[in-house]
């Protein structure tokens, strides 16, 4: 049997919300997924999450968030990690911060382990992800069959390393981040399924979601400036990774774009 997962690239801001709660579920219904995790760390107004955007994603469609660098931006979402099983903040943030670094789902009798860690690579200086990573993989031993990386970093360098560190112990490794959809993605030597960055949920006609005049003139005065996200037509850039639980691993994966 084929189980079928979307990853959905960072949504950025509530018009990105917004065409997946109108399209996500016929999107699941037309492509046959079983499960689909995005990251949701920009899905707020104004960036970062919060309860109104988490929740929204979960109620049209999406099983499983992961976050990253803006993650806490807003106050309120800290006990909403502690107590919401189904979204998970970077691993290599201090252990007694909010929320969890990894979590295992159920879906179709199989059991889903969704793991997140933030790159330190032009980011914050947090715990070694490499090494975090293991001790989640420790952590979750005997607990999953199928296992799910969101690496959200800055350093394409770092994210492949770690592709490579991690392939035959990992189902399926994405980056996020970036927003800009990478055309490597490919099952590696050990079974692997990877891409680089899964792109963004947000418009194309942009500076990586935000209006263009911001960042223009925020490259041309270096003064502060305050970013809105654009509001021209939003894309939905991701990856699909279908998963044979007969053999027990990714047989394809492929971009994702609508």
């Amino acid at each position: 049997m084929i189980f079928r997962i979307l990853a959905l690239g960072d949504v950025a801001g509530p018009n990105a919300v917004k065409r997946i709660k109108e399209e996500l579920c016929g999107i699941r219904d037309e492509q046959n997924v079983d499960f689909v995790v995005a990251n949701g760390e920009n899905s707020a107004a104004s960036n970062g999450i919060d309860i109104q955007s988490a929740n929204t994603l979960f109620q049209y469609g999406v099983d499983a968030i992961t976050t990253g660098n803006h993650t806490f931006k807003r106050r309120e979402i800290r006990e909403y990690l502690d107590y919401t099983r189904g979204i998970v903040r970077p691993g290599n943030f201090p252990p007694d911060t909010s929320g969890r670094g990894y979590t295992v789902l159920y879906c179709k009798n199989l059991r889903i382990l969704v793991m997140n860690v933030l790159g330190v690579i032009y980011l914050e200086p947090l715990a070694c992800p490499f090494h975090t990573v293991d001790r989640m993989l420790k952590g979750a031993e005997g607990k999953y069959d199928i296992s799910i990386l969101d690496i959200h970093a800055e350093a394409t360098s770092e994210k492949i390393a770690m592709s490579h560190y991690f392939d035959g112990k990992i189902d399926i490794i994405f980056g996020t981040h970036t927003h800009v959809q990478t055309a490597d993605e490919r099952i590696m030597q050990n079974g692997t399924a990877y891409i680089t960055d899964l792109g963004m949920c947000g418009p194309d006609d942009s500076v990586l979601g935000i209006k263009t005049e911001n960042i223009i003139e925020k490259l041309t005065t270096h003064m502060p400036v305050k970013f809105d996200f654009s509001e021209n037509h939003v894309t939905l850039h991701g990856a699909v990774f279908d998963y044979d639980t007969d053999m027990k691993k990714v047989v394809r994966v492929e971009r994702f774009v609508r």
